[in-house]
């Protein structure tokens, strides 16, 4: 998985890949060739006292000295690029993924979850390339060089790597076995603690007006501690594998030294020949440490993979038509039939053969009781999810065949929670419109009935909004959010319980207004509140995913005892009538 996803994404960068490849070579190079000259000045310069020779051979090894700074620069700086731009693309990658998901995927990936797999996930990979291009390039270079430059100088001293280098590979080997387990359960631990965290900074008010703190704190606490423990674990082992390493360099070390001195006492080698083979030794197992080093983040980082690979193999259950439709000719018209909807594995359909209509300059409302899939049918409208069974229409043209582009222009919503994005209002305001005009945006603000608040704030359309809309309250988002849509003036406004934080004559305000400002548009409206909906054209009536009632407030509360209970659940017999 790992292979394949950096095979794809190295792709475009195939050409640096090779210069560093290269550079690598030229300084790998360059470090063999160093303990060579090193022993032919001790040999042949320092043993008879020619002095001349040993400037002369080190003035060979100060430039290929300097070749080999270049070319590690060289490689060091190109590669991060390389690896830099990978990470820069995964990330892009994962997110357009994202983008194009609908409700069902990031109800099934989580929002924490595909947080970590956008950041922690990817860098993970990043940090892996980076550590190839600068030491895995050159560690099987420097290793199998050493080998054949160590076999050069004594044939025989160079049977002790027939040990040395198997058994520094097994010992490594059991140690990375053990980490890639670890590592999986360390990034599913990461996503429990970014839960954990989001859900309390998204939730404080309610923690605290639940006098829930201490409960949170364990909570934390618990999820915390279980981070804790896996990366112990996981520190346990990276702590071991290194002086794992350093006990078999160490033992190599003075093997070489044992064995090379009783050559050298024989006359079978010279001084600086063993010289040079302690060094050629040093330089491969500091190869196999290299590669060790390597191995400890390929297990993190194919986990990491594997979880990037899930996010970009799936499929968005709303997929883009392959020969999209423009509108219609029914401008603002909206249909559905036999409209069906049910989630991945569940045992009955959040909705069941759902008919209705709307038509431009009519205000059709929806209500039900909670769970009844009023939401749901919504946002089948604008395509954040798609119907199962039935079809949605809208300006006579299924919107599973529309363009995207044109759907997104003909219809708006404003969801039961509004959001807001940091910025502005004014920026708010112009997401739905970015070349709307400060007139426009006050004409909007007052027709949402919250001109009044924004020109109590210190810099008006200019004053900040935080992230989530979180400094200012429930009912200016809304407000906030329905000018937004009403900047954007689309042909059909879906209004998802966007009144609920609204008090009675703000309610009422707002709806007279938005009479008169959608008066040509088609008005669709999700309510729980009696008041908002009773003087709509058409009332649907949901129970348990069905449609058991369509019809005036007064034909329904005469002909449907659903309908009926609702009512007399928030009004008197006579303020219903």
């Amino acid at each position: 998985m790992l292979v394949t996803l950096l095979r794809s994404y190295l792709r475009p960068y195939r050409a640096a890949l090779w210069l560093v490849v290269a550079l690598q070579l030229v300084q790998t190079i360059a470090a063999l060739y160093l303990p060579t000259l090193n022993a032919d000045i001790i040999d042949g310069g320092l043993v008879k006292g020619d002095t001349g020779y040993i400037i002369k051979i080190g003035g060979v090894m100060l430039l290929i000295t300097l070749v080999q700074i270049a070319g590690s620069i060289g490689a060091v700086y190109h590669g991060a690029r390389v690896a830099s731009a990978v990470g820069r693309d995964l990330r892009a990658g994962v997110f357009h993924r994202v983008q194009d998901f609908s409700a069902r995927e990031i109800g099934k990936f989580g929002t924490p979850s595909l947080i970590t797999r956008t950041t922690n996930d990817v860098q993970q990979i990043q940090l892996l390339a980076s550590l190839t291009f600068t030491l895995m390039v050159s560690a099987p270079i420097m290793c199998v060089g050493g080998i054949l430059l160590a076999l050069q100088q004594d044939v025989p001293l160079s049977s002790l790597l027939v040990v040395i280098v198997p058994v520094l590979g097994v010992a490594i080997g059991l140690i990375v076995m053990r980490l890639r387990s670890a590592f999986r359960l360390m990034q599913v631990r990461l996503d429990r603690i970014n839960q954990v965290l989001r859900e309390q900074i998204m939730g404080i008010r309610v923690i605290r007006a639940f006098v829930r703190d201490q409960h949170e704190r364990e909570r934390f606490g618990r999820a915390n501690d279980e981070l804790f423990t896996v990366s112990l674990r996981v520190g346990r082992l990276i702590a071991l594998m290194f002086p794992t390493v350093m006990l078999v360099v160490n033992v190599s070390s003075v093997a070489v030294l044992w064995f090379g001195g009783q050559r050298v006492d024989s006359g079978a080698m010279q001084i600086g020949a063993l010289t040079a083979f302690l060094s050629y030794l040093l330089q491969i197992l500091m190869a196999v440490m290299m590669a060790t080093f390597m191995f400890m983040m390929v297990p993190r980082a194919e986990v990491s993979a594997e979880r990037i690979t899930e996010v970009l193999d799936t499929e968005s259950s709303v997929r883009l038509p392959a020969e999209p439709l423009p509108a219609g000719a029914e401008r603002g018209r909206l249909d559905l039939t036999g409209v069906e909807f049910r989630y991945p594995g569940a045992e009955k359909p959040v909705l069941q053969d759902v008919s209705l209509f709307a038509r431009p300059g009519e205000t059709t409302a929806i209500i039900g009781s909670t769970g009844s899939g009023k939401t749901t049918l919504l946002n089948l409208i604008p395509r954040l999810m798609d119907a199962t069974k039935g079809s949605v229409r809208v300006d006579g043209v299924d919107v599973r065949q529309l363009d995207p582009a044109v759907l997104s222009s003909v219809v708006s919503m404003v969801p039961q929670k509004p959001y807001l994005f940091a910025g502005t209002v004014a920026s708010n305001l112009r997401y739905g419109n970015p070349d709307a005009t400060d007139e426009e945006l006050w004409h909007a603000l007052e027709v949402a009935q919250g001109k009044d608040f924004v020109e109590r704030m210190e810099q008006g359309l200019d004053s900040p909004i935080a992230q989530g809309g979180t400094n200012v309250s429930g009912g200016q988002r809304q407000r906030i959010a329905i000018a937004r849509m009403l900047v954007h003036r689309p042909e059909i406004y879906l209004f998802d319980d966007s009144f609920s934080a609204l008090d009675y004559a703000t309610d009422a305000a707002l709806r007279r207004a938005l009479a008169d400002e959608t008066r040509d548009a088609t008005v669709v409206i999700v309510a729980q509140r009696v008041s908002t909906i009773r003087g709509a054209d058409r009332i649907i009536v949901l129970d348990d995913g069905r449609v058991v009632g369509t019809g005036t407030h007064h034909e329904l509360m005469d002909t449907n005892e659903t309908y009926r209970e609702i009512v007399l659940s928030q009004l008197t017999e006579q303020e219903a009538a």
